[in-house]
């Protein structure tokens, strides 16, 4: 971990999507040659050999081998974390309500708003340095909560848990299929791949790029970089959970990132010679991803807070004493984690938040994943004559202003 006593604007600098062009190639045999160029590219990167494509379902059979095998400590696992997310999902959805609203002084004109679940999702769950179970949850039960009517899991080199766990949140098709060219196949449709509406889950650069590629075609939870935790403590936070919850996000890839606001350089040691102890016993891609990571020694609590804004990161902790005091203070995240009791690894699997989040200052304008990515507000009006009449005057003022002569023949017929 480099230790920094100065800001350096390196510290804020965005990772580019990098303009994959040997993408573009996969993107666009898929869209044309459909089943046969996903069953080409599934053999060409090592992820499964299939005869046709009806080999990329999941079969019932499959699912049952997938009970019968599973670790029953996992399975109760996987339940509870599937009954949290599910309950904070209704949560959630239980703030918003269809609308309708009668027009001051006309009894008979309505404005309204009408809560409308996409009939078709992809939820795209990672397969390749680990298999995430975990994802499968984050992306399914929302868009059960919400009712999405038709809900697909897609994952690379699937694992037994993770057919069992889409099959568990409620996905009701699960393919054994991963990469660019099951974005792309979903996005367009095949002859055995449905079209989506909107594809979510978090993927490798070049499932990203394929999302992003593909948005407009279907829509897409959002543009997402490598992980990233920020931890803004003091010298009264505890270094050894402070260095466990970094190295935590440091094993997901080697691009992921671990950044840490302190006030002294005495507790960034403490921090990095816990680190350096537990780094004896992880992968190298923890410590790669690790040497990488930042330290920032703040003047005070408030410099460090609009660095955290100014950062927006992925995962946000604060641990320094009175954070919930000061936690309104913090406005650009994708979640966050107030107090050591909070381990952001709660957040990754069972706490009932989502781990489906903005990285790389996209929490500015983005929240996570959650069962509103499944739904569309939709307005509608419903108008009395003698109010449309009142309305016609007003239109057709405000279309003449621009020029818009078929606009004011519209208002003025009905006035």
């Amino acid at each position: 971990m480099k230790i920094l006593e100065k800001i350096d604007e390196s510290f804020f600098k965005k990772i580019d999507l990098e303009n994959l062009k040997e993408i573009d190639e996969i993107i666009e045999n898929v869209k044309k040659d459909k089943d046969s160029a996903i069953i080409k590219y599934c053999s060409q990167f090592g992820d499964g050999n299939f005869a046709n494509g009806k080999d990329f379902l999941v079969t019932k059979e499959e699912i049952q081998d997938a009970l019968s095998k599973i670790d029953l400590e996992l399975l109760e696992a996987i339940k509870t974390a599937i009954n949290n997310v599910k309950e904070f999902a209704k949560g959630q959805l239980s703030c918003i309500q269809n609308l309708k609203m009668q027009v001051d002084k006309h009894p008979n004109s309505y404005l309204g708003h009408k809560i409308i679940p996409v009939e078709n999702a992809l939820v795209y769950v990672p397969g390749g340095n680990y298999p995430l179970i975990s994802s499968a949850i984050m992306g399914v039960v929302p868009a059960v909560v919400a009712g999405v009517k038709n809900i697909y899991v897609t994952s690379p080199k699937i694992t037994p848990e993770v057919i069992l766990t889409a099959h568990l949140s409620g996905a009701n098709g699960i393919y054994k299929i991963g990469g660019v060219q099951a974005i792309v196949g979903f996005a367009y449709g095949t002859e055995n791949l449905p079209k989506v509406d909107k594809i979510v889950g978090p993927g490798n650069k070049y499932v990203t790029y394929a999302k992003k590629q593909v948005y407009g075609e279907c829509g897409i939870d959002f543009i997402a970089g490598p992980s990233e935790v920020l931890i803004v403590a003091d010298d009264k936070s505890n270094a050894k959970l402070v260095a466990a919850d970094m190295l935590a996000q440091c094993e997901h890839d080697k691009n992921a990132r671990a950044y840490l606001i302190c006030q002294s350089l005495e507790f960034a040691k403490k921090v990095s010679d816990f680190a350096e102890e537990e780094l004896k016993e992880l992968t190298d891609i923890a410590r790669f991803a690790w040497d990488n990571s930042i330290c920032y020694i703040t003047k005070d609590l408030q410099e460090a807070i609009e660095i955290s804004n100014k950062k927006a990161p992925e995962h946000l902790e604060i641990v320094f004493e009175g954070a919930k005091e000061k936690m309104d203070q913090f406005k650009n995240y994708g979640s966050l984690f107030i107090g050591e009791n909070c381990a952001e690894v709660f957040g990754d699997y069972c706490s009932g938040t989502n781990h489906v989040l903005p990285t790389n200052q996209v929490a500015k304008y983005h929240g996570g994943l959650s069962v509103f990515d499944f739904i569309k507000i939709q307005t509608y009006q419903e108008i009395d004559k003698e109010y449309s009449k009142q309305l016609a005057k007003t239109a057709s003022i405000l279309a003449n202003a621009e020029g818009l002569m078929a606009h004011k023949r519209a208002s003025d017929l009905r006035g």
